[in-house]
């Protein structure tokens, strides 16, 4: 697997390296937007990690040339002509009033997601990353602009509506876990898969992470790498279209981060 990385910060882009490589694969990597594209052209890759606040092209634009440009993953399918946009996100804007005090989140997002693509997000802390991943899953609502899953208009729909579309399309994996205490792991995973239409067994899900000998054991009873493979778990049980993560390997080492 051949992997480029796109990243300014210098520090970043040599730690991603370093632990790709240590895992096996292939790297290539680009210190700008506008070498990363010309990069990805000439080296055709299978996952991309770009930096949205690039120097000389942003990230958002690197992708788009790409797009425009025609099939830059091996897997061609996933940019070919007339490919479906699953998500399609513009204008996003997120503000949030805490007294006399603005903090605006997002700041006009146009963001267009694609059927097998493979999306990481990077940025600082309080870039706006889970903000962005909780109005795509409808967990939350943008202060304007619109959103869109499929035929689905998420920008305005009843809360009722959007229950329904994260019962029946997503899966969550949460940055701080968010399992229920008094729940063993099994009961968290069956907790999900109960009310998904065509969902796995909690226990084949657990078995994908390796904690078939951990079934009845209690958040309290696992470490933070334990309760992390809980809440994976918790979310590909679902069989769901789409899968959104937020950190979801941040307290996993290399080897136990692959799923």
């Amino acid at each position: 697997m051949r992997i480029l990385v796109v990243e300014d910060e210098a520090s970043l882009r040599a730690q991603l390296e370093a632990q790709l490589r240590k895992a096996g694969y292939a790297v290539d990597a680009a210190a700008d937007g506008e070498d990363g594209f010309y990069l990805g052209r000439e080296n055709p890759f299978d996952l991309a990690v770009v930096d949205l606040g690039l120097p000389k092209l942003s990230g958002i634009d690197v992708i788009r040339r790409w797009r425009a440009a025609g099939p830059v993953w091996h897997d061609a399918r996933v940019m070919g002509a007339g490919a479906e946009a699953v998500f399609r996100a513009k204008g996003l804007t997120k503000t949030y009033r805490m007294g006399e005090v603005e903090v605006r989140a997002l700041r006009g997002i146009d963001l267009e997601l694609y059927r097998g693509e493979l999306v990481v997000l990077l940025g600082p802390s309080g870039s706006g990353k889970s903000t962005l991943l909780n109005i795509l899953g409808g967990l939350d609502t943008p202060t304007s602009g619109e959103v869109r899953y499929l035929d689905h208009q998420l920008t305005g729909a009843t809360e009722s509506a959007l229950t329904r579309f994260r019962r029946e399309h997503v899966g969550f994996v949460f940055q701080f876990y968010n399992l229920i205490p008094s729940l063993t792991a099994r009961e968290n995973v069956a907790a999900v898969t109960e009310i998904a239409p065509s969902p796995m067994r909690p226990e084949e899900a657990l078995g994908l992470v390796g904690l078939e000998a951990r079934l009845d054991h209690f958040p309290a009873q696992l470490s933070g790498g334990e309760q992390q493979r809980v809440a994976i778990a918790r979310a590909i049980a679902k069989n769901p279209a789409v899968l959104l993560c937020d950190e979801p390997t941040g307290a996993l080492d290399p080897a136990t981060g692959v799923v």
